[in-house]
């Protein structure tokens, strides 16, 4: 089903943990394709909210705030920020932006582990928990590394494998060792909290199959887990920085930051209808829910928070989780500690955000397929597509009318079998877009805009408007409405450049408030004034590929 029969959608984004600067990783797989169809969604008029936040407890957020000589509050904070910067400056729309530290995650976090405790769905259990003698201190999760018991891949954290997918107890790690100093930790016993996962396995297994709209390929290994018998969860951990379990004798102790971190989905979402007076809770579960997310969190998105929620009774389940796999640069794995990644701040420091969106969308399938950002790829696909394809017809079209009608739109005749075509084609691609956007696929979306702009090059060059000015003009008249009409069909994937098209077009309002379904329509009157057209994008040098090719491989080395 389409979001056409939908009244009101609720669009998360799985939350950036606040540790580090946003890279093009994060950006990818979940954000900006969520931003994509937020945006369209927004231009077909639907009732639609964007939420998101950053993910602040845990592990890695203590140590390093420890390593810093500030308060884990304070670390988060800066983090938050840094990160809403970097989303606004690529274009990416929430509607709120929060974090899962906020009184209203925590409320509603405590409130989740009450019910499922009074309901039976949580038990107590000693266990034996990794301690470093060397450290003085328990190591929860992500302060033990070693190598997954699953596919036997090395360095990575005691509660799940990046290589996999695949997540476990801390004590089922193969040649564990501190994290901090890497000695070999010895065990102590705890008192710990389960989540009877294993309780949710028939609801889950029904839930799955009947949920037409999850992608079968995901859906198909999360099935495997399922019937291969799940586990119950670990969800408490000695640990000084996280949702305190609320519970008088479990004093000490704090929540696993994924029972708390999608949680935040839902809290966030509250705390927006609550600030605008609207019944959250009815919002919610009247709404579409979509879960964006990589790969590397099927696991906790497809089993962990629909088992909570189903434990819970109150909140709706996402109708869809849209996923999308690992991303690769030049052909080697993303890696922060081996310098071998890009950041966002990074890049747009030296290219506009519209390059990055372009790209992105271009390359990335709605699948679980890894995506591999190529320098050299990067500057084809914007030279070859992006500039010469899309700015090049309007570029022609503007500058034409500027300089051959005063920069006014010409009167319009009688249309021949071509002109006719090009309306056609027009219909044809405003729908074909629609179309694939609102099924999440939005790399055959832009491809489909693609195509139209090269009917569109076509156009002009068989209409020869240079030729003759007078036979010229209904062509110039309908090329100056699709070039309108192309900004709209562009918003959602290059917002900034598709607003400064519509300025120069001299078009009232914004472009990121009209209606999707006008962009089939000759809305550009005659004799209507364009503004002087200037170059809507800059060609990507080779002298610039090769500077950012050498730097990524010098720090590297380096790393």
């Amino acid at each position: 089903m389409g979001v056409l029969a939908v009244e009101k959608i609720i669009v998360t984004t799985a939350l950036i943990y606040a540790n580090g600067e946003i890279h093009l990783g994060h950006i990818t797989s979940t954000y900006l394709p969520a931003d994509i169809f937020v945006r369209f969604c927004r231009l077909r008029g639907n009732n639609i909210i964007h939420v998101g936040a950053t993910d602040d407890f845990g592990t890695p957020i203590l140590v390093e705030a420890e390593r810093k000589r500030v308060s884990p509050e304070e670390f988060v904070d800066y983090w938050n920020k840094e990160d809403l910067k970097d989303f606004n400056d690529l274009g990416i729309s929430f509607d709120i932006f929060s974090k899962t530290s906020s009184k209203e995650n925590i409320e509603l976090t405590q409130h989740f582990f009450r019910k499922l405790y009074e309901k039976g769905y949580i038990y107590k259990q000693v266990i034996w928990q990794p301690y470093c003698e060397n450290c003085k201190k328990f190591l929860p999760d992500r302060y033990v590394k070693g190598a997954c018991p699953y596919c036997g891949a090395t360095e990575q954290y005691s509660d799940g494998c990046e290589e996999c997918g695949r997540t476990f107890q801390s004590g089922e790690i193969l040649n564990p060792h501190c994290a901090i100093c890497g000695s070999k930790p010895t065990s102590k016993q705890s008192e710990h909290y389960f989540f009877k996962l294993s309780d949710f396995s028939g609801k889950l297994e029904k839930w799955l199959v009947e949920n037409e709209n999850l992608q079968s390929e995901v859906k198909n290994y999360v099935l495997n887990w399922v019937r291969g018998g799940l586990k119950d969860w670990d969800i408490s951990r000695d640990l000084a920085w996280g949702i305190p379990v609320p519970l008088e004798e479990a004093k000490g102790k704090v929540l696993y930051v994924w029972f708390n971190n999608h949680l935040g989905y839902i809290s966030t979402a509250l705390k927006y209808f609550g600030e605008k007076g609207i019944d959250g809770n009815e919002a919610w579960n009247s709404s579409r829910i979509y879960h964006f997310i990589g790969k590397d969190i099927v696991y906790h998105h497809y089993l962990f928070l629909p088992a909570m929620r189903m434990g819970e009774e109150k909140f709706k389940l996402p109708e869809f989780i849209p996923t999308r796999g690992y991303f690769t640069l030049e052909g080697r794995k993303f890696s922060k500690s081996r310098e071998w990644y890009i950041s966002v701040r990074e890049f747009l420091d030296k290219f506009p955000p519209d390059y990055l969106r372009y790209y992105l969308a271009a390359i990335t399938p709605y699948s679980q397929s890894d995506v591999n950002f190529n320098w050299e790829h990067f500057q084809k696909r914007i030279n070859n597509e992006l500039i010469a394809n899309i700015g090049n017809f309007i570029h022609r079209v503007l500058t034409f009318v500027w300089s051959n009608y005063d920069g006014k739109v010409p009167e319009t005749e009688t249309f021949d079998e071509l002109d006719r075509e090009l309306i056609e084609k027009l219909r044809a691609a405003v729908i074909d877009v629609a179309q694939e956007i609102d099924r999440i696929e939005l790399s055959r979306g832009l491809r489909k805009i693609i195509e139209f702009s090269t009917f569109c090059n076509q156009y002009f060059q068989r209409k020869k408007p240079w030729v003759n000015k007078d036979e010229a003009k209904t062509a110039l008249y309908l090329c100056v409405n699709v070039v309108r009409n192309l900004a709209i069909l562009l918003e959602p994937y290059i917002p900034f450049s598709a607003e400064n098209l519509w300025k120069q077009l001299n078009l009232e309002a914004s472009v990121h408030e009209q209606n999707w379904s006008t962009a089939s329509e000759l809305r550009v009157p005659s004799g209507h004034e364009i503004n002087k057209p200037t170059v809507l994008f800059k060609k990507v040098e080779d002298e610039d590929i090769k500077t950012e090719r050498e730097k990524l491989q010098t720090l590297s080395k380096t790393a």
